[in-house]
């Protein structure tokens, strides 16, 4: 079968000043549609750049990126940015919710790109919000809200639209340990009872044990990737 996300010799170098800094090394990686992949490794490893470049906000220097068979490493900015209002939820170690919204306004923002109806559209956003376990907490606002409620918010306006993928960068970053493991359980039931493809970026082992597989990443090279790298 045909992997959900297959990376082939991918490299990212930087720029700075005359200095050129190569981050990400010949990367070849395959994740399969319905896996939760964690990706590991010491600071400046070059995890975040890898997840960023899988979910199309960053571009590579070289080699090639697909998604369900199409080569988003040939799209242009404006093709990107369609391409992942359609594929990708993204969930942020810091939540970014409008502090001036509601949870329901905020998980309906994505929606605002769609044809969508208002009624549509709100009906969409409750279901989002019951199903991370929010269905009384729909009028609350951010700072009404505690953070393991802010983060499930976060990850309810990341499902709404039926992303492909989750792509998740220390999720758990900004929680403590019972919040956290909160929103774990809540990321594994989204990948085991739903289906979801999870991509998680996180420097936590306890956080990893709650994905399917295990990716380190190390100086920019895979380091072991069992089942998934070759």
């Amino acid at each position: 079968m045909t992997p959900l996300v297959s990376l082939r010799n991918l490299t990212k170098t930087y720029q700075r000043g005359p200095e050129k800094i190569e981050v990400l090394h010949g990367i070849d990686l395959d994740i399969a549609e319905g896996d939760f992949v964690a990706l590991m490794g010491p600071s400046g490893s070059g995890k975040t750049t890898l997840l960023n470049l899988i979910g199309g906000l960053d571009t590579p220097s070289g080699g090639e990126i697909s998604i369900e068979g199409e080569r988003i490493d040939r799209m242009g900015a404006g093709q990107l940015a369609n391409w992942r209002s359609r594929h990708v939820g993204f969930v942020f170690q810091f939540y970014n919710l409008m502090p001036m919204l509601t949870a329901q306004k905020n998980v309906e923002l994505p929606l605002l790109l769609t044809s969508l109806k208002a009624a549509q559209r709100k009906r969409n956003a409750r279901i989002a919000l019951q199903l991370v376990g929010l269905a009384d907490r729909t009028s609350h606002k951010p700072n009404e809200l505690s953070g393991g409620q802010q983060q499930r918010v976060a990850i309810a306006r990341a499902i709404v639209s039926d992303p492909t993928f989750l792509i998740c960068d220390e999720p758990t970053g900004d929680l403590d340990r019972h919040s956290a493991e909160e929103i774990l359980a809540l990321l594994q039931s989204l990948n085991r009872d739903h289906g979801k493809t999870i991509i998680m970026v996180t420097h936590d082992p306890k956080a990893a044990e709650y994905a399917s597989h295990t990716v380190h990443l190390d100086k920019g090279e895979l380091v072991d990737a069992p089942g998934l790298a070759r």
